[in-house]
């Protein structure tokens, strides 16, 4: 190493909001903190600066109590002393959705600029694993660089740095993501504390930097040493600029500064000389023994990942969309960019990677169940001012030939497909307001007696819908009026079940259920108790519950789907472990009680119900275990001999165009420090899989790399994970179930977690957690669908994308309207492309529309509106205005997408 060397020292402190105490109690030392550190950077020029963690999300939090220090605070951040931003919290990345991580870029941006620069530093310093798509992101913000801690080297207990199985030649390395752009990556391969509590005393000091100096240039290819002084939630380090002083006089062949990101990077681009590895693709520690990746928070607390996937799908794929077409349509509603902030930043709050990893204590998580429903709440009511905004420019007035007594409702797809699937909605059949005189006895005798029979749906054209309806009886409703008083009424409330068809993407159709003589076909895709089948696929239901699926386009045959598997977990909210020895339980011998739920022209259901033990917990010795800080991989505990019930009831159901099968499972949870599975052999050949991730649908292995010694190969997953082959391949997708598996058992058989029950925390600690046990109902959703082999060009994952997706729907009135009974606004395609995301930009009256190149080739885009809004023009996460793109005829343009591409197209008058 050169003698001539810079010890580069940033003062920070990593602050997980909240972890191993409630998030209150975090605040108040962070109060704390900061008015030390505003003290501190006011009374001593020689501490330079501080970089407030990455996450504006400190700021607001410190002056929500201390709001007489925000000029003070700014004064501090525009002279450069303390740095901050880029996002607005430091999330877990294979959790969140790609959208999700750009809003928390974008409103770090904004938050960070009211108060002065933005520190453009791709920080990621405790990130479970780091997504492929993660140089892309970085770049297209702007940011040509990484700094991290993960997935590269391996960590070991504590969060310590463990010495072996590296990937890169050095702490500085080029990342490539699978589009090709790359960025400079700092590994904190001594871990991001590896400069804290610096001695004043220089006996002590000499030892402290003997051992720190040489650890940095055992990795650093050059002689810009980072040293990172702070750790988890640490207070500042007051006499630094003594220690610092005392260094120097030491190491006189040593620069010490007290630096920060920017001159850190500045020093590093000029002395970097050396050939470094290019890293490409996913960081998920690969090349380790698979014992600390801490991948299973995947699983812990599942509860948690599937109210945050509503609440993701809620915003970025029903409310955004929503509104944005209520507002270029030419309504009364204005695109709520306030709502939406505040909606995304209090789903955000529960994104840090110690919150959505549900890896804290119990104060912590019930707190983010209510954050959940509050961003989830503020979604469902910008849905509905924007659907009924929408609904009232449709022209429903022919359904008022059709027949008598009509009741029009509208069918709104905002997925970027076509889309056809069973619908639900709940109509007011009648609606009495108390306003018009009537007294509750009579409303209700008027309501009671109305007549329901003799009803059929249609659609525009007034053909015939099969439909099925429930009677909900009388039931209380009121309007909040924007310039009256609150207007209560009864109604007698219906709801309608039917299979809607071919709605167009990001589009609607209207229907209308109306009084006619004709008579409704019947038809039924049930064949026998135990049989479903429709134009594509046949389930065949067996005695134990499981289910074979036959794809009738290519005669592939799937069997024993659905099998359930319990083991025992005697880890913590972090890491699975399977006691030694033990052999998992199953449903294959366990007879089911089998019957069909529902039959209908458009749907056919079965019910499996196992009545199914499970042991009770683990035996007495985990508890022990816990207590002494045993380390979870050589536990010895195993399962507790006294058994509680576990019944599970599973639906599987078919609709008429449905090209999956689709799977509910309701049970509740009695059992304790366990693990519940459902299984799909798939007996494909094949050694690889692709999975959906953040913004890609990347490549892995189905074989661990040889390093890997646990016994379990589990992996992130968001919406779904395909196996294929020549000729046919089998997408299992989910609704917030982010766990699989590949099993190495000769069959391919993908096992995705269900539920994984454990009591403690794990990690530094002796946290107690009972209520990860996850006592009590849960409910899972998934679909299965086979296709030919390429989930791309079959349409599979589009369909998976769809599912967790909901509908949208809105009754309204006869009337005549601008907007025709079927609309779509957009027309595109390219096959290869998901679309992401259509919002409003930013302070601005320009829509924007996402896609992202699934394939690993160039695809190409054709789009053309039906808006007045036809000026195009390409844009990027940050969501800039940039270069007009020329349009052809009928106001369509042609796009090429490279491989893995994220873009963005904005389109204004």
């Amino acid at each position: 190493m050169n003698s001539k060397r810079t010890a580069h020292i940033i003062s920070h402190t990593h602050w997980d909001r909240e972890w191993y105490l409630p998030y209150e109690k975090h605040h108040v030392r962070l109060v704390k903190l900061v008015d030390e550190l505003l003290n501190k950077l006011d009374q001593d020029p020689n501490y330079r600066s501080f970089f407030l963690d990455g996450q504006t999300i400190i700021l607001e939090d410190y002056l929500q109590v201390r709001p007489d220090q925000k000029e003070r605070l700014s004064r501090l951040i525009r002279d450069g002393r303390i740095l901050i931003g880029p996002w607005y919290i430091l999330q877990d990345a294979f959790l969140t959705s790609g959208e999700a991580n750009v809003r928390n870029m974008q409103i770090g941006h904004q938050d960070a600029m009211k108060y002065g620069p933005v520190s453009k530093i791709g920080y990621f310093p405790d990130t479970f694993g780091l997504v492929g798509q993660t140089p892309q992101l970085m770049r297209q913000f702007g940011i040509t660089n990484v700094f991290f801690g993960r997935g590269v080297k391996p960590t070991g207990f504590n969060n310590t740095v463990s010495d072996g199985d590296y990937e890169s030649s050095f702490s500085e390395l080029t990342w490539e993501g699978p589009d090709g752009s790359q960025v400079l990556g700092i590994l904190f391969a001594n871990w991001y504390n590896n400069g804290w509590e610096i001695p004043v005393d220089r006996e002590e000091a000499r030892v402290y930097w003997d051992q720190k100096l040489a650890d940095a240039e055992k990795y650093a290819s050059m002689g810009e040493l980072l040293f990172m002084n702070g750790c988890d939630h640490q207070p500042i380090q007051l006499d630094l600029p003594e220690a610092l002083q005392v260094a120097r006089e030491l190491y006189p062949d040593t620069a010490f500064i007290h630096s920060n990101f920017i001159d850190y990077l500045q020093a590093a681009e000029r002395s970097l000389n050396r050939e470094l590895s290019i890293i490409k693709g996913e960081l998920r520690s690969q090349r380790t023994d698979g014992w600390n990746t801490l991948v299973n928070t995947a699983s812990a607390r599942v509860y948690l990942k599937q109210m945050n996937q509503v609440g993701q799908a809620m915003l970025e794929k029903v409310a955004e969309p929503l509104a944005a077409l209520a507002h270029v349509l030419g309504t009364q509603e204005k695109y709520p960019h306030h709502l939406f902030t505040y909606a995304w930043k209090t789903l955000m709050q529960n994104h840090p990677h110690d919150s959505i990893c549900g890896c804290s204590v119990d104060e912590v998580h019930r707190e983010m169940v209510t954050r959940f429903e509050k961003s989830r709440h503020v979604a469902e009511a910008i849905i509905d001012e924007s659907k009924r905004a929408i609904a009232d420019m449709i022209d429903t007035s022919g359904f008022a030939n059709m027949g008598e007594d009509t009741l029009p409702f509208i069918v709104m797809n905002t997925s970027g497909w076509e889309r056809s699937g069973v619908v639900s909605i709940e109509l007011d059949a009648l609606r009495l307001y108390f306003r018009d005189g009537y007294t509750p006895e009579d409303a209700s005798r008027i309501i009671q007696a109305m007549d329901l029979s003799g009803r059929i749906l249609v659609d525009e054209h007034g053909n015939s819908i099969p439909c099925t309806f429930q009677d909900l009886g009388q039931q209380f409703g009121y309007d909040l009026p924007e310039d009256k008083f609150r207007q209560p009424y009864l109604c007698r409330k219906v709801k309608l079940h039917f299979e809607a068809e071919n709605v167009p993407a990001l589009g609607l159709k209207a229907y209308a259920w109306l009084k006619h003589a004709t008579e409704m076909p019947t038809s039924s895709l049930l064949v026998g108790d135990r049989v479903l089948e429709n134009e594509m696929l046949k389930i065949e239901v067996s005695a134990n519950g499981s289910f074979n699926l036959t794809d009738k386009t290519n005669g592939r045959i799937y069997r024993d789907l659905g099998i359930y598997e319990n083991s025992g977990d005697i880890g913590n909210e972090y890491m699975y472990k399977q006691p030694d020895g033990e052999t998992p339980r199953t449903t294959h011998g366990v007879a089911a009680q089998i019957r069909v739920l529902e039959d209908t022209p458009y749907q056919a259901s079965i019910e499996i119900v196992h009545d199914w033990e499970v042991p009770a917990s683990a035996d007495a010795m985990l508890e022990s275990e816990q207590r002494n800080l045993s380390y979870f991989g050589t536990r010895k505990a195993q399962r507790s001999t006294h058994m509680v019930p576990m019944q599970i009831r599973t639906v599987i159901s078919l609709s008429r165009r449905g090209q999956g099968v689709d799977i509910t499972a309701t049970f509740n949870n009695q059992a304790k420090d366990h693990r519940l599975r459902m299984l799909f052999p798939t007996d494909v050949n094949t050694q690889v899989h692709r999975v959906d991730t953040m913004f890609e649908v990347p490549q892995r292995d189905n074989e661990p790399a040889a390093e890997w010694q646990n016994p379990s190969n589990t992996q992130h997953q968001q919406a779904f994970v395909d196996l294929s082959e020549a000729g046919a391949g089998l997408v299992i997708a989910n609704v917030g179930l982010n766990e699989y598996e590949i099993l190495r058992d000769g069959r391919n058989t993908v096992a995705i977690t269900l539920l994984r029950a454990v009591g403690e925390l794990g990690d530094w600690g002796v946290f107690p957690t009972p209520e990860a046990q996850c006592l009590g109902e849960h409910t899972i959703r998934m679909t299965v669908i086979p296709h030919n082999g390429d989930g791309i060009q079959s349409g599979a994952y589009a369909e998976a994308y769809q599912f967790q997706i909901p509908w949208t729907s809105c009754q309204t009135d006869n009337h005549p309207g601008r907007i025709s009974p079927s609309f779509a606004p957009f027309q595109w395609e390219g096959r290869e492309l998901a679309f992401s995301s259509l919002k409003m930009k930013e302070g601005s009256d320009e829509l924007l529309l996402r896609w992202y190149n699934m394939s690993a080739q160039k695809a190409s885009l054709q789009l053309s509106s039906q808006l007045s809004y036809n000026e195009f023009y390409r844009s990027s996460i940050r969501e800039e205005l940039g270069p007009r793109i020329e349009s052809e005829s009928n106001d369509q343009i042609h796009w090429s997408v490279g491989p893995c591409e994220i873009v963005t197209i904005g389109i204004h008058r």
